[in-house]
């Protein structure tokens, strides 16, 4: 089973994602900060992280390079939800060392998570 650490500190957009990978067969840890994240990242060694790009504790850039530099984690695809996801947002996550970057599926999650799902099954076959 594909191990998503999925990181976000708002409960009201994740809850919706959360079930929905669920129910497509992926096993679930949560963070809800940067640090968090990277604690994560290193004890559970997911597949994949999904991360929000708006967390307290530890901004999401710091802890994306925290991952991306540490020898145990680097490997890990990492895609980062932005609620906007304009250029502005994409190149920050990307400067972060996302591997991409994704809408955050809030308000049309039927809409959006078609694609976050290609995005995860695409980095995964790297």
């Amino acid at each position: 089973m594909t191990k998503i650490l999925y990181v976000d500190d708002i409960e009201r957009g994740g809850g919706v994602l959360e079930r929905r990978l669920t129910r497509k067969g992926f096993d679930l840890i949560r963070a809800r900060d940067g640090q968090q994240a990277v604690d994560s990242a290193h004890r559970e060694h997911p597949d994949i992280i999904l991360i929000d790009m708006t967390l307290p504790v530890m901004p999401a850039e710091n802890a994306i390079r925290e991952i991306k530099q540490a020898e145990d984690t680097k490997h890990i695809p990492i895609i980062a939800l932005a609620a906007r996801a304009t250029s502005k947002d994409r190149e920050l996550a990307l400067k972060a060392g996302c591997d991409d970057c994704n809408t955050k599926p809030m308000e049309y999650p039927r809409l959006l998570l078609p694609r976050l799902l290609e995005k995860i099954n695409r980095l995964l076959q790297r």
